[in-house]
């Protein structure tokens, strides 16, 4: 007997019987339950999708509860060990790991597609010194839609591989040329003979072709974990944004750039910022019992501390903080480790914040690290965009290639005036 639903209106004292499929309803059999012929139907109202899934995937899994992130069914903790972010972004958008000679082709292939039009350096140069790097990098994602009208191609296999090689290669180049204008500096052109996160290091460090500069292995392993553990994570509010406008079926730059765009909010990609902002704001270990009670006192927010899916230790801030003792060992300790491990110590010893399972999160100590290794506090979003590109492209495509799916448009619950005339 497949699992159902029993639902009685008490309206009218009917009674529906809802089929139940992967631990869920379809929101649409809902539109039986009326209570007139000239009733549309009910509707569920969930803001902000707190209990409602908009899609059927194979890429992500996360389990907040018990901590558990996997892509594509491979734990983060072992992919973050063993693999490289290009590995990861092959199998995120292909499904499995690749082999040997298809990882080679992989890398080439995004490896070609690093270098911008020469164009795309005079529209970054348009704008003013001190505009955001992810206000920059938002709009020439966007822009790259006009360099590449065969994008529109969205149903073709061949251009849509074409336009993920080209989005997975050239938003470092992006990034870093948004960075570079900011501080007055001449662009960096990408480098073949360097890896994905060394190449990114050097466009942004290096001082000039004419200066040699070698990337730290250390930093740009550190750099390509951190890219790893940031490349996908289910149905956030970027990701969503990715489906939604791909929904309309533009091509994936006009898409990438509203999930860009997405995730330039404080709520989201820039969330480790804000630690380090309060971390500096905190500035000694002594004033941590003050900061303490005025968050239980409701008076502040204990910024990467607890999230929306993760009831447990973010296994992804498991990773981080073993990261952040190599990277320290290169770069000197990050004079605001000190408050950030007795912060957590503390947090972590309170009923305040364990009964309501308030646990660091991915942003409490990757701040710390793109901080010690140079990076400005407003490219943080940037560095999170770079490989969340990978994952965005992932969903794009499996949307478009799911039957089930429809240019996205919610319902809503109208509680405006009822028909009024003009007088």
């Amino acid at each position: 007997m497949p699992d159902t639903l029993t639902i009685k209106d008490n309206r009218t004292g009917k009674q529906y019987e809802i089929p139940i499929e992967s631990g869920a309803i379809h929101a649409t059999d809902l539109r039986q339950i009326k209570t007139s012929d000239s009733d549309f139907g009910l509707l569920s109202y969930d803001p902000a999708f707190l209990n409602t899934a908009s899609c059927k995937s194979k890429i992500t899994f996360v389990d907040g509860d018990a901590g558990i992130l996997r892509y594509r069914g491979y734990p983060i903790e072992e992919l973050a060990e063993k693999c490289t972010y290009l590995q990861v972004a092959y199998l995120l958008v292909h499904g499995e790991l690749p082999s040997k000679s298809e990882y080679e082709q992989w890398v080439h292939n995004i490896t070609y597609h690093t270098m911008v039009h020469e164009n795309v350096k005079k529209f970054v140069d348009g704008f003013h010194h001190d505009a955001h790097p992810m206000g920059m990098l938002v709009s020439t994602i966007a822009a790259l839609s006009t360099f590449y009208p065969d994008a529109k191609n969205i149903f073709d296999e061949k251009s849509r591989d074409l336009q993920i090689w080209r989005l997975i290669g050239k938003i470092p180049t992006l990034a870093a040329f948004a960075y570079r204008h900011s501080v007055g500096m001449a662009y960096i052109y990408p480098s073949n003979d360097l890896t994905y996160a060394e190449n990114f290091l050097s466009m942004m460090y290096r001082p000039s072709w004419t200066t040699k500069y070698e990337p730290n292995k250390t930093l740009a392993k550190a750099l390509d974990v951190l890219f790893i553990l940031h490349a996908d994570h289910e149905q956030n509010c970027s990701t969503n944004a990715m489906r939604t406008v791909g929904s309309s079926h533009p091509d994936p730059y006009s898409a990438a750039a509203a999930a860009t765009a997405a995730l330039y909010g404080p709520l989201h990609g820039g969330a480790n910022e804000e630690v380090v902002r309060m971390l500096e704001e905190i500035g000694s270990v002594d004033k941590i019992p003050e900061i303490i009670r005025q968050v239980k006192d409701g008076k502040r927010l204990l910024m990467g501390f607890g999230h929306r899916v993760y009831k447990n230790y973010d296994p992804r801030a498991r990773i981080i903080k073993k990261i952040a003792d190599q990277v320290f060992e290169v770069t000197g300790r990050n004079r605001l480790l000190d408050i950030a491990l007795e912060l957590e110590k503390v947090a972590l010893s309170d009923d305040y914040f364990v009964k309501r399972k308030l646990y660091p999160n991915v942003d409490f100590y990757s701040g710390l690290i793109y901080q010690a290794m140079g990076f400005p506090m407003d490219i943080f979003p940037v560095l999170f965009a770079i490989p969340r590109m990978s994952g965005w492209l992932a969903q794009w495509q499996e949307m478009l290639l799911d039957h089930e799916q429809k240019i996205s448009r919610p319902r809503q619950i109208y509680l405006g005036y009822p028909e009024r005339h003009v007088p």
